[in-house]
């Protein structure tokens, strides 16, 4: 871990800067995030949509592999006529039951194609599964980055009064102009601009973090510092086998799946029939049986397997644009995660050198060998670069959570 993360003073800001925005009553600290994400997987809409998903096609594929049910007849024939037929005596009655045979493959055809439906589904909720893992990990951080952001502006807000009191004493003494009163009041003015800003930022970022997860509450504070863990390491991905292109590749093969269940419908159905019939004037039962085909003549289900070749193409466009932007993802994620590594090293070192700096100034000023003037601007100098902290490691954070959504995987072990 960073000196920056393992100092107790920033330990100190990371751990009450939630104290100060939302009720009390009506929020409390979000678990960590390993914990956080395992309740979201019930909660969150977002995973809750996928999984609708793949209940869907689950639902569309047993549905597919239904036979067709059986048809019950009951005919009566030489009633309510005239003659002899006025009443029931001449009457023939006959009970039947029909039931349709499907023919060409095409149940068999259409039992395929829903269970490359329910692969596709399920392909598509991994990627949703693996994109919300890397929006809650950067929600996540950025909440952290927000309350630590509202601790440090609390602290400029109260060094800011520290200096106003004392300019105020040093006017009042004859050592310092009117005019220094006038910029420590400006400085104290802006600070508490900063504070009520950084504020509202950070419940904005809780607000979010609790609305992405799903929960019940608006969370005020997080349970762990994932700004200060160490990415991980991915470089063994392959363009071919992230979330996305894999999602496209099922999307295709459960597409090839309904061109080849359309082209089967165009084979006629054959209805067989079988029943008994009962002949009143006769006193005598017989039995009858029948076979019905359709002749394909005007319905040959050629614009339903059209559009399935379209959807094909369609599908396999979307599969090529998807490897190509894996591969383009994959390079600029990297690229990504090395630059900001690169910029959390300079911010650690500019930190350090702020932090140097204001103790140097503090020494200089207690010693009354530097104006109050210098050791402000030393103080603001340590906090801009403070903020500057922050935000590198929370792009870090950035970066991490994108090549593990890319990955396919969850970013930091959650």
């Amino acid at each position: 871990m960073s000196p920056f993360l393992r100092r107790p003073r920033f330990a100190v800001l990371l751990g009450v800067a939630g104290l100060s925005a939302a009720p009390v009553a009506l929020a409390e600290p979000a678990p960590p995030y390993a914990a956080l994400l395992a309740q979201a997987q019930a909660a969150a809409p977002r995973l809750s949509e996928a999984e609708a998903g793949v209940a869907q096609s689950e639902g569309l594929a047993r549905q597919a592999a239904a036979r067709p049910n059986p048809v019950l007849g009951l005919e009566v024939e030489n009633v309510g006529g005239s003659g002899p037929f006025q009443g029931f005596d001449l009457a023939e009655t006959t009970a039947s039951v029909e039931q349709t045979f499907e023919l060409g493959g095409k149940r068999s055809a259409r039992i395929a194609a829903g269970r490359a439906g329910i692969a596709a589904a399920r392909a598509s909720a991994a990627r949703a599964h693996a994109d919300f893992a890397a929006q809650l990990a950067v929600a996540y951080a950025e909440a952290e980055a927000a309350a630590a952001k509202v601790a440090l502006a609390e602290e400029q807000l109260a060094a800011a009064e520290t200096d106003l009191s004392a300019a105020r004493h040093l006017v009042d003494a004859g050592r310092e102009a009117e005019l220094r009163v006038l910029q420590a009041a400006a400085e104290r003015a802006a600070a508490l601009a900063e504070r009520d800003e950084a504020t509202a930022v950070r419940q904005a970022a809780f607000a979010r973090l609790s609305a992405l997860a799903g929960a019940a509450v608006v969370y005020d504070a997080v349970g762990e510092s994932l700004l200060g863990r160490p990415p991980p390491i991915l470089d063994d991905v392959s363009a071919a086998d992230t979330p996305a292109v894999l999602a496209a590749r099922a999307e295709r093969a459960a597409a090839t799946a309904r061109v080849r269940a359309e082209a089967r419908r165009a084979a006629p159905d054959v209805a067989v029939s079988a029943g008994v019939r009962r002949l009143a004037g006769e006193d005598a039962t017989a039995l009858v049986a029948g076979v019905s085909v359709p002749l394909p003549l005007f319905d040959r289900n050629r614009g339903g397997t059209d559009a399935a070749r379209a959807e094909l193409a369609a599908a396999e466009a979307r599969l090529r644009q998807a490897e190509l932007d894996a591969a383009a993802d994959l390079r600029a994620a990297r690229a990504q995660a090395a630059g900001a590594a690169a910029r959390v090293e300079a911010a650690t070192a500019g930190e350090g050198a702020a932090r140097e700096a204001y103790r140097l100034a503090r020494l200089g000023y207690d010693a009354g060998r530097l104006p109050l003037l210098e050791l402000s601007s030393a103080r603001r100098a340590l906090a801009a670069a403070r903020i500057r902290m922050l935000d590198a490691r929370l792009a870090q954070v950035r970066a991490a959570a994108e090549t593990a959504r890319l990955a396919g995987r969850t970013p930091f072990g959650g």
